[in-house]
């Protein structure tokens, strides 16, 4: 029996505007598709004030399952061409995915148990 596909989720939040982007990003990069929320980021005043950024309440998050093995590659795409290494533009984190049903790249045989 063929060994599971290790699967990720990176979530990215990003100002409105920017999910394309991210997509254009994580595809050039082998992700086959995402899902893109709308959402309201909360920071307050002081955060604005302290840190000297201006928070753009409205935001997109970007949610893609990726192969473990392109994960790396992804993230360092989104950071340099998204512009996550400017302060208030964004943020990616990843989470381990246990199991996934419905991807076209999952082997049936290891579905079934």
């Amino acid at each position: 029996m063929k060994m599971k596909e290790k699967f990720e989720l990176i979530m990215c939040i990003v100002n409105s505007g920017f999910s394309e982007t991210v997509m254009s990003c994580a595809r050039e990069c082998g992700a086959k598709g995402g899902t893109i929320i709308q959402g309201r980021g909360t920071a307050k005043d002081e955060v604005e004030n302290a840190f000297n950024i201006s928070i753009h309440p409205e935001k997109e998050i970007v949610m893609i399952i990726v192969s473990k093995a392109i994960k790396e590659a992804v993230l360092h795409s989104l950071y340099k061409n998204v512009g996550l290494d400017s302060p208030g533009q964004g943020i990616a984190f990843t989470v381990p995915v246990d199991d996934v049903v419905g991807m076209n790249t999952q082997d049936k045989k290891t579905t079934n148990k």
